[in-house]
């Protein structure tokens, strides 16, 4: 494998997964600056002081080396177990909030041009990013709370199960930053809960 040099300062050898690393940090910096328009293979090789054939030999298309960056900077959410729905609810929604809210934003602007050009969709790529055997972490909590006897073990909607998430993304599309905590309560509460068949209390509502 060739081996690589930085630019600046004293001469560093890279190999394997640490020019991979610094190949994909300098194709994230060059998505965050520029976009999809600007994330280049010129760009991303002068960036990470590499040449283009290194970054053609381990992704042949732009596409490639674009997924390669978004896997490495869209990290799984840790799903809570809190023993109740409501909170495992409010704690990842509270996560999402602050963990993803600025990438989501970020990625619906800069890839704009991304889902023009493929005819793609913010969910297709999500979908992409996700490993294709992990359950939807609200699906995971629902899950749980069957298990738990919280919820009764019924037939309920993909739409139904993942509306949290989908309004608070809504919410931070719509505002362009973080959702208020007493919003994401009353998404929990006033929404999501009473469709399950659960009051606030964790006590079944008769649905």
């Amino acid at each position: 494998m060739v081996s690589e040099r930085r630019t600046e300062g004293t001469p560093t050898r890279r190999r394997g997964a640490a020019l991979e690393n610094a190949i994909t940090d300098a194709a994230w910096e060059v998505l965050v600056e520029l976009g999809y328009n600007g994330f280049t293979y010129e760009a991303i090789a002068a960036r990470a002081g590499t040449s283009k054939p290194v970054l053609y030999r381990r992704w042949p298309q732009r596409e490639d080396l674009l997924i390669a960056t978004l896997t490495r900077y869209w990290h799984p959410l840790d799903i809570p177990d809190t023993g109740s729905l409501r909170q495992d609810a409010l704690t990842l929604l509270r996560r999402v909030n602050a963990e993803r809210a600025r990438t989501v934003i970020l990625l619906r602007i800069q890839l704009a041009d991304y889902f023009r050009e493929t005819g793609t969709s913010f969910s297709d790529l999500r979908s992409r990013l996700r490993p294709a055997d992990q359950t939807p972490p609200f699906a995971q909590l629902v899950d749980r709370a069957v298990e738990r006897g919280e919820l009764t073990d019924a037939p309920r909607s993909e739409r139904v199960v993942n509306l949290p998430f989908d309004l608070v993304r809504h919410d931070v599309l719509m505002t362009m930053g973080a959702v208020p905590d007493e919003k994401i309560v009353e998404i929990v509460d006033t929404v999501w809960l009473p469709l399950l068949g659960l009051s606030p209390h964790g006590t079944r509502t008769g649905r």
